[in-house]
């Protein structure tokens, strides 16, 4: 995995060492507790995949500015905001394989440093100067709450529709990877035919992110830090196992799905879930729907004319597919 991130880093290597500085800076505090709180959260960047996709966007269509820096700045600082309040609600003990913030101090701690996240979040995004940009980071915030909230919701009922989980993908990770393609045409004044080709683009690529991430919870690996079957043991069922209940006559695996969603499946009934959409078809399905969504992104790529901007967004796009973890 590691060749597609150099592709993807090679034409923004110097506009990305500047996005971490200016990230770091915000995530430094002079009080003892509260900067110990937000070193901890440095620590557990990950590859910043969705800061790299705002710079590509907007070398793509412009050049890179102090707008959008500072919307990078935004967006992954209230993407960091989410995980941690995301962790005090899944009460997760870990975070990219580090303590999270509500294990290592406490949940007040965690939703207070979570909080001054999102308000440095905010204070960022009004330095682009930009009333565009400071209006949709503030809506996305309100999508990402609203996808959360869909998604307990959804967990709740009878029924297992393939368009509700696409649904709850666009209010969670696709409105993400949206909001990177579209604030970082935001950011260099694109006209209205390239936004609207830029925000397609990065809520299909968002898309095909969260499928390949519900495939990892059919297999066991210690790379992903979670356990085959964690996300039925949340009252979730995704794309793959969506597939086979729906193309199944068997009444059983449909009692065991409903169990599932009302959180009283047993583990053993987990795990018969799991090899039962394993055989039945629901990987192969969730790969299929990851390449007619590849070819859609494909159709923006190829209208890039600068070569290494293509080849970077590429890149992005295969390792969205193919990664590991």
């Amino acid at each position: 995995m590691n060749e597609f991130l150099n592709i993807i880093k090679d034409p923004i290597e110097a506009e990305l060492d500047s996005f971490k500085v200016l990230f770091d800076k915000t995530l430094t505090h002079n009080d003892s507790a509260l900067g110990s709180a937000l070193e901890h959260i440095k620590k557990q960047k990950g590859k910043q995949m969705r800061p790299m996709l705002i710079l590509l966007i907007a070398k793509a269509l412009g050049e890179v500015n102090d707008t959008t820096y500072h919307a990078a700045v935004a967006l992954e600082l209230l993407h960091t905001a989410s995980l941690v309040h995301d962790d005090v609600v899944d009460k997760a003990d870990e975070r990219r394989g580090q303590q999270s913030v509500n294990s290592l101090y406490d949940n007040k701690i965690a939703v207070l440093v979570g909080d001054h996240i999102l308000s440095t979040a905010l204070l960022s995004v009004c330095k682009t100067g930009r009333v565009d940009i400071i209006t949709y980071l503030s809506q996305l915030g309100q999508t990402l709450s609203d996808g959360e909230i869909l998604q307990l919701t959804s967990n709740k009922q009878q029924l297992i529709s393939e368009q509700e989980y696409y649904n709850i993908i666009r209010q969670k990770t696709a409105a993400l990877f949206k909001a990177c393609a579209t604030m970082g045409a935001l950011s260099i004044g694109a006209d209205a035919q390239r936004m609207e080709q830029a925000e397609n683009f990065g809520q299909t690529l968002g898309t095909i992110f969260q499928i390949r991430d519900d495939i990892f919870d059919y297999f066991p690996s210690s790379k992903i830090g979670k356990p085959t079957g964690n996300d039925m043991r949340e009252g979730k069922l995704t794309l793959p196992a969506i597939y086979a209940v729906l193309h199944s006559d068997d009444e059983r695996i449909k009692s065991i799905a409903q169990k599932v969603k009302q959180l009283s499946a047993s583990a053993e009934e987990i795990q018969q879930l799991v090899a039962y959409t394993i055989d039945n078809g629901g990987i192969t399905y969730a790969e299929q729907k990851m390449q007619e969504l590849h070819a859609q992104c494909l159709q923006f790529i190829n209208s890039i004319s600068q070569t290494d901007i293509k080849k970077a967004l590429t890149a992005y796009l295969d390792y969205c597919i193919n990664r590991e973890f």
